[in-house]
């Protein structure tokens, strides 16, 4: 009989990716996996493009602020928590991995109660608010980074992995991306990314200096669903994604430098493809202050250059930008010596002392 392995998480691509990179570990070693993620967010079209079995749940979002929305939240929550109940009884999962985001908090707490095993992973400095209610029902978290290990206080243990990292990402090839971009090798280019949803405030800066970029650098602008500049479309030296999926390690590889939120994922990858970076980290304002957490750990270390979102002007972009091209073999060396590579093995091998299929702990055990 195979093992099985549910996956849960979403909300934003940073809770999926890492899940992906696991799953197609696991489906190689023939382990059965399904994923519970939300109705409709992005997990959902990321997920089933894997062709593995996707179920949606109801999901009530456990907002810090006071807003008229706490009203239905609690329903939300309560109507989530009995499809998890019921899809993990269906399922019978060996072990539940979660990711993180509000709608892995439910599929948590309806394992416990089934008494099937949790493994979470925490990608940020400090915990986000999900995973700080799921700890009390969890067995195992994987973090990051060691400073995040202060947060945990966890019988059973905290595995410092890093963060699982698609093999694509991974495999990434200049030259197929420079026929993907119509680029040629003359200029650098400059991969402007701000996450799933993209970033308004920087997508409208990044284009109201594109003519100044352009002139010095080739752009690359991941810029989030529904954010495509149409009037720019013919741009020569610019091109502009709403998403991208398997190619992204081509982009990747023939990036000179990236501009990019600070969210932990993303972070992580640009440090373990020693991408010299701009970081501008959500503000206070529009998140809890995670992603500020995380940039200023590594530009303490003197790896990440900070520029915050308050400051950003035309001017100090640009400057920014300037001075990471003016530091970037001294800052790829720095990144070099992390030493980070994919956690994926790492993770797995802590999900796999959960595993009661015979074949697969045989061969955890034996690795």
């Amino acid at each position: 009989m195979k093992a099985k392995i549910v996956f849960t998480g979403g909300g934003s691509a940073g809770h999926v990716t890492p899940n992906m990179a696991l799953i197609e570990a696991f489906l190689k070693d023939q382990v059965s996996v399904a994923y519970i993620g939300s109705i409709s967010g992005i997990e959902k079209k990321l997920i089933e493009e894997m062709n593995i079995p996707y179920y949606g749940i109801q999901t009530g979002k456990l907002r810090r602020y006071l807003t008229w929305q706490h009203i239905l939240e609690p329903f939300k929550i309560m109507y989530g928590l009995f499809q998890s109940f019921f899809l993990l009884h269906r399922i019978q999962p060996e072990v539940v991995f979660s990711k993180g985001g509000f709608v892995s908090f439910p599929v948590v707490v309806t394992a416990w109660l089934q008494r099937i095993p949790v493994v979470a992973h925490e990608s940020d400095m400090t915990p986000g608010l999900a995973n700080k209610l799921a700890i009390p029902f969890v067995k195992k978290i994987c973090i990051n980074f060691p400073p995040a290990a202060q947060y945990f206080k966890h019988p059973e243990g905290v595995f410092v992995t890093g963060t699982p990292i698609r093999e694509v990402l991974l495999q990434g090839n200049a030259h197929r991306a420079l026929k993907m971009t119509g680029f040629n090798q003359d200029k650098p280019t400059i991969m402007v990314i701000g996450g799933s949803l993209g970033a308004k405030k920087i997508n409208q800066m990044v284009r109201s200096i594109l003519p100044m970029l352009l002139e010095r650098y080739q752009v690359i602008h991941i810029c989030g669903r529904g954010n495509i500049d149409m009037l720019l479309e013919n741009t020569h030296g610019y091109r502009q994604f709403e998403f991208v999926g398997a190619e992204l390690g081509d982009l990747f590889a023939l990036s000179d430098m990236v501009i990019s939120r600070s969210g932990a994922n993303a972070l992580y990858e640009l440090l373990t493809l020693a991408k010299p970076h701009v970081l501008i980290p959500l503000s206070k304002e529009a998140s809890r202050g995670d992603q500020i957490d995380n940039a200023a750990y590594f530009e303490e270390k003197g790896i990440s250059h900070v520029l915050q979102e308050k400051d950003m002007t035309a001017q100090t972009l640009i400057s920014a930008i300037e001075k990471v091209m003016l530091e970037r073999d001294d800052l790829v060396a720095k990144m070099q010596t992390l030493g980070l590579r994919s956690a994926t093995e790492k993770v797995k091998r802590v999900i796999e002392s959960f595993l009661e299929s015979t074949d697969v702990k045989k061969k955890w055990v034996t690795e």
